[in-house]
């Protein structure tokens, strides 16, 4: 998806949810894939999150 958005699949639900890089991540150029594990912060207030690692 454009501007660093991905769909993100939580593992215990099957629910799909929006993503976004975090800045370190941009900032270090680290790719995210299509089947790679992803650590996220979930928004509080619904909506988005944020990729914060990748495994």
């Amino acid at each position: 998806m454009p501007n660093t958005l991905f769909k993100v699949e939580l593992e215990g639900t099957k629910e799909v949810i929006l993503a976004y890089l975090a800045g370190k991540m941009r900032m270090n150029r680290i790719r995210v894939l299509i089947g790679d594990r992803v650590e996220l912060e979930l928004d509080p207030y619904g909506g988005r999150a944020r990729i914060t690692r990748r495994f």
